[in-house]
């Protein structure tokens, strides 16, 4: 009878275990800059921004147009391998491709604040350098949590979020339904917090066959936005590959077009 007691115990033992090392190894569960790293036959970055950590570099498209587009990408995406998509998609744009602190070769480490800091600074540079046009922002994944926070702290008149969630303790809830997650995470990128007083427009590129940000989250981020988005569904798209989705570079580029 007395080793049936000691059951319980050791499950308690072992599930506040995996609470603590999810804890200690979350944001290794987050972001994922190993898979970024710049290849032998890399084109050479032509953008620098001065940070504390370094330099941070990456690539400028389509130089020189008087209206600019920022990209940020998923926790796991080259961004550079975009530039041949966003060439010839979006010619009439200057876009700047800028991988996280951590990524491509980047120094530093990849959290929260570090991003969303980096992702102002980007912007106040973009903005200098774009003195009298627009500059849009576009997130990807984790990306649009970096883009909702950033649109919280600049005046960004067209957002765009792709694969988005309403916040990322939320997706990792259902994921791990199991633990309580919601107190463990630190990087929470919660966008609908964020974007609860932005006024400016919104296209949200949803994908109906997401495993990774499950459609729910988006739809609740659609629901409790400050203003009505534009709503571009790919119903049998999944995370991954909703960028080859029929139509969805003709969102980009209906949204994006001079009025």
């Amino acid at each position: 009878m007395r080793r049936w007691l000691w059951l319980p115990a050791l499950l308690a033992i072992g599930y506040v275990a995996v609470c603590a090392l999810l804890y200690v190894r979350q944001r290794s569960l987050i972001y994922f800059p190993q898979y970024t790293q710049a290849g032998q036959n890399e084109a050479a970055t032509d953008f620098e921004l001065p940070r504390p950590v370094g330099l941070l570099r990456g690539w400028v498209i389509n130089p020189g147009k008087p209206d600019a587009l920022i990209y940020f990408g998923g926790n796991a995406e080259r961004v550079q391998d975009n530039r041949e998509d966003f060439l010839t998609r979006l010619p009439q744009r200057t876009v700047y491709l800028l991988p996280y602190r951590g990524y491509g070769g980047n120094p530093g480490s990849p959290s929260q604040a570090d991003l969303v800091a980096d992702a102002v600074a980007l912007h106040d540079e973009v903005r200098r350098r774009h003195p009298h046009g627009d500059v849009a922002v576009v997130g990807r994944s984790l990306g649009s949590g970096v883009a909702s926070q950033l649109a919280a702290q600049r005046p960004v008149r067209q957002l765009v979020l792709i694969t988005p969630f309403d916040s990322l303790a939320d997706v990792a809830a259902r994921h791990y339904a199991w633990l309580p997650v919601r107190w463990l995470v630190k990087d929470r990128y919660d966008s609908v917090s964020a974007l609860k007083a932005y006024r400016g427009r919104v296209l949200i590129l949803r994908a109906g066959r997401d495993a990774v940000v499950p459609p729910a989250n988006t739809d609740r981020l659609v629901r409790d936005l400050g203003s009505p988005p534009t709503v571009v569904n790919f119903p049998a798209a999944g995370h991954d590959d909703v960028s080859l989705a029929s139509g969805y570079w003709a969102a980009l580029q209906d949204f994006l077009a001079p009025p």
